[in-house]
Parts: C-alpha cells; structure tokens; sequence
C-alpha cells in the first residue's frame, strides 16, 4: 500500500503542472519562447543529470538507446516546447491548459489506431465528449468558427501539444524498456535541450534577456527546477508505487489549477462555455481512462483463465 506521501507528491506535481502554464506566460512575456526552453531544460538537465548520478551512476546508454531519447527530446521536450512556449503568446494561460486537458484522449485514441489497443463504446465516448469539449475550448464555445477557418494559431499551436506528448507516450514504451523513468527523462530533457539551445542560438535569442525581469528569470527557474525535474520524478516515482492509471487520475487537476491560478495572477477570465468545454473534457478523459482500466482488467482476466 502506498504511503500518504506519495499522494502528496501526485496533488503537488499536478498543481505544479498548473502552475507551469503561468510561469510560461509570464516568462514568454519577457524574453523569446526559444530562450525560454532552453534555458528550462539546461536547469532540468543538470538537476537530473544529478539525480540520475547519485541514484544510477553515469550513464552508459547504446546507439539505440540514443535513438530514443532522441526521439524523446525531438518530440517531448523541443517540438513539445515550441508548441507550448509560443501559443502561450498567443492564448490565455488557462484556456491552453483546458486545451492540453484532452492529452490522454489523443493518447487513448492513438493507441487504438496505430497499436490495436482495445476499445469500447464506453470508452469510444469519453473521447468523442474530450474531444467535443476541446473544441467549444478552443472556439470559444462556437464551433462554427472551425468549419470557417477562423480557429487562431496560438490553439491549434497548444492541441500540437496534445498530439506531440501522445507521440512522447508511444516513443516512451519503448525506452523504459532498458531506462529507468528517472533516466529516461534526464536522457529526453538532455537531447531536448541541445535542440532547443541550436535553435535559439541560430535564431540569436539565447542571450537576448537584457530586458527579463527578476519576474522573468523567477519563471524560467519554476519552470525548470520544480516544473520539470522534481515533477517528473515525483510523477514517475508515483508510477511506480501505485500505477500509471492511479497516477495518470491525478493529472485531471492540472487544468483545473491553472485555471484558477490563471485568474489569481494574471487575472484571466474565461467564458462560461470554455469553462464548460473544459469540464467536459475533464469528465471525457475520466470516463475514457476508467473505460480503459476495466478494459484492461478484462483482459487479464481472461488471460488468467486461459
């Protein structure tokens, strides 16, 4: 049975996820997105590159293990980045967070058309209703707006990022296969941050921060310190103690605190059908993850019997 503890830690990384979608904003206010990203993750790299020497040893990873986390930092941490960094100049902090809420649909749903996973009406309709509810999110509760093309950048910038974390999942499978979780991020966070740091020096940014505010550096150390090296790892610890499902249950309040820490500090007001789309959404992916639990639970069953 799984201490207090790591309960705890669940509701504090998924208010700490909340929270990264404000020190995004408030960091990309001030300073170029790429900029931004990059120095995120050199400051994750080296907590984690840290931990990952205490805990494991240096690392001593294969031509194919490089590959992965290639594939990890290209997709998870660069691309994943420019998404997020650059439609937050674009959206609201809240609204974006409600958007990314519909993650474990995609996943849900990719998982089912490129792997065969099993699916159930049950199922079938918490990602029909995630999906129903992203888009009165990012329409502003007018779906007309879609089919005339009047969707903005900065949303279909933030579903990318939905679309690029299912990609993170499916690359993932196959990295813990001979990666420790803590590894496995150090490793993407590592490969990421090269990308975004050649991007931003051809780009000329990296260095461009005469004008960032304490305000500024506060959110970049956030989002890199607390926002991505001890979430993760507590998340992932999580995993490991109770569960992917278990965890993954939590991950629900991470709209829900950007959402009000986005009307505390930035004060941002959305729109009753937003909010509305958001909660669907949110009640979309339970259902969706519930279906899949017992999905699974059949299937062991069955595999018990035969």
């Amino acid at each position: 049975m799984a201490s207090p503890a790591t309960y705890f830690k669940l509701v504090a990384t998924a208010l700490v996820w909340g929270a990264t979608w404000i020190a995004g904003r408030i960091a990309v206010s001030e300073a170029s997105p790429l900029a931004v990203a990059s120095w995120r993750f050199l400051l994750a790299a080296l907590v984690l590159g840290t931990l990952v020497t205490i805990h494991e040893g240096w690392p001593r990873w294969s031509a194919k293990e490089w590959l992965t986390l290639t594939a990890l930092g290209a997709s998870g941490i660069f691309l994943y980045n420019l998404c997020f960094l650059y439609g937050l100049t674009m959206i609201e902090a809240g609204r974006g967070a409600l958007v990314v809420a519909l993650t474990p649909a995609v996943v849900a749903a990719g998982d089912w058309l490129l792997f065969g996973a099993p699916m159930s009406p049950a199922k079938a309709a918490g990602i029909a209703l995630a999906m129903f509810g992203c888009l009165l999110v990012v329409t502003n509760g007018d779906p007309r707006l879609l089919l005339a093309g009047q969707v903005g950048l900065g949303e279909w910038l933030i579903i990318g990022c939905s679309v690029l974390w299912a990609v993170y999942t499916f690359v993932g499978r196959r990295g813990t296969r001979s990666l420790s979780p803590l590894a496995m991020t150090f490793g993407a966070s590592f490969t990421g941050w090269l990308m975004l740091t050649i991007a931003a020096l051809w780009q000329g940014s990296l260095f461009s921060l005469a004008e960032t505010t304490w305000r500024g550096w506060g959110a970049i150390a956030f989002l890199g310190i607390f926002g991505t090296a001890l979430a993760f790892t507590w998340y992932a610890e999580a995993v490991q103690r109770i569960g992917a499902t278990r965890s993954a249950a939590f991950i629900n309040l991470v709209p829900v605190s950007a959402v009000i820490l986005g009307a505390l500090l930035l004060d941002e007001r959305l729109g009753i059908a937003v909010l509305g789309g958001g909660a669907l959404v949110i009640a979309g992916v339970i259902i969706t993850n519930h279906a899949g639990a017992r999905l699974a639970a059949g299937v062991i069953s069955k595999e018990k019997i035969a």
